[in-house]
């Protein structure tokens, strides 16, 4: 279909997948598979707590900002420390995946050195900084022997299967818009003051422009371009993949956008936005708000000619259509079953043992901060941004 042709990856995801293989023997019953926490932040930390739930042991922890590592200590006491991930891969031979929670900037060339050192790895979304990097890691796994997680978990979530499901047979009829949101009352002026303990400021930088330390942006950095996509790539990531997923589409044709900087002074990205994307056959609008909470947290209408269904943290809801009849104003499916994390590090760990591709492969990750990427162009540039089938965007 039209809109599986336009995949600007679609060449990179058709090469051929390396045989499998098991790393270090079989893994026997009791044995302990280690990993390396490469970016020690509070999703890191959040993550290494997650991944040793289930019997995994963190030999080691990077990251450019000491408190970091003594905070990451606190969970993983004896792990070796390093400020450098390239040392770390380089001296940590044994290990059997490592955990990547760095800023946008990173994610590519920490995946990249990863496959180099013959590691599976967890990387957190969105997959990429730009869509260039998208396809570049795209063919670096897929010319490794490695397995890869991206961390959607709602990939994983037997709720949202549920709910796709559903979509799938037939419930909503056809589909003609679908809303992504996501509201949170957090705005608040970005903290500057100067930073506890040590920060290797020229690591963090990367290959990001150099400047002059400023606090804010370690304490904050996804605001920032230099660094991340903002709120449009790493909500936008989670919410635009059950998008195309549930719509069984490819990423968006085209993209506009228009958002600002509200009470969050100093941030260079808009944390109220709206995007518009357009597809082959419906609409996607996707907006946020960082000022206000009503109906806190995430949630995607999908609206078809027979139904309406609401998925959020909560689980799911559906509606018959047209809703305005007071019997359709119940819902007729409903589930009550949050969304978490855990099933999708099992489904990680599943994977390195077995060798089959997990829930969230980097094809599926480079599909949904497509549509992402793609606002971000078009809110900087004031105009309407294009995806072209070869990857390159028209503006």
């Amino acid at each position: 279909m039209d809109s599986n042709r336009r995949q600007f990856l679609q060449k990179a995801s058709a090469l051929a997948a390396a045989p499998a293989f098991v790393p270090r023997g079989a893994f026997g019953a009791n044995e302990k598979l280690s990993y390396a926490l490469i970016a020690a932040g509070g999703r890191g930390r959040y993550l290494n707590k997650v991944f040793q739930k289930y019997g995994t042991q963190c030999v080691a922890v990077c990251d450019v900002y000491e408190p970091n590592i003594e905070l990451a200590l606190k969970d993983s006491p004896g792990a070796r420390t390093y400020i450098d991930y390239h040392e770390l891969l380089d001296k940590e031979k044994s290990l059997d995946f490592v955990v990547l929670a760095g800023p946008d900037h990173h994610h590519c060339p920490m995946l990249l050195a990863s496959l180099a050192a013959g590691k599976d790895a967890y990387a957190e979304k969105p997959l990429s900084y730009s869509l260039q990097e998208s396809a570049k890691m795209v063919k670096a796994v897929r010319e490794s022997r490695q397995i890869v997680q991206i961390g959607m978990q709602r990939r994983s979530a037997d709720v949202i299967k549920s709910a796709k499901k559903l979509v799938d047979d037939g419930a909503l009829g056809r589909i003609a818009m679908v809303k992504p949101m996501w509201n949170w009352n957090i705005a608040r002026p970005l903290n500057n003051s100067p930073l506890p303990g040590k920060i290797d400021w020229e690591r963090f930088l990367g290959s990001a422009p150099k400047r002059p330390l400023e606090p804010m942006r370690i304490r904050s950095w996804r605001t920032f371009w230099d660094y991340a996509g903002g709120n449009m790539t790493d909500q936008g990531t989670h919410l635009m993949d059950v998008v195309l997923w549930f719509t069984n589409s490819g990423p968006p044709l085209s993209a506009l956008c228009y958002g600002q900087v509200i009470m969050n002074e100093g941030s260079e990205h808009p944390n109220v936005f709206c995007a518009v994307f357009e597809f082959p056959s419906f609409v996607a609008t996707w907006t946020l708000n960082y000022c206000n909470s009503f109906q806190d947290g995430w949630s995607i209408t999908f609206q078809g000619d027979k139904g309406t269904m609401i998925v959020d943290e909560d689980g799911y809801r559906v509606y018959k259509e047209p809703w305005r009849e007071r019997p359709n104003r119940e819902p007729i499916y409903l589930a009550k079953v949050p969304v978490e994390v855990d099933a999708h590090i099992e489904n990680f760990l599943s994977c390195i043992k077995t060798r089959e591709q997990p829930n969230c492969t980097v094809e599926i990750a480079a599909n949904a901060v497509a549509g992402p990427h793609l606002a971000n162009i078009a809110l900087q540039k004031g105009c309407k941004a294009r995806l072209m089938p070869d990857g390159n965007v028209v503006t």
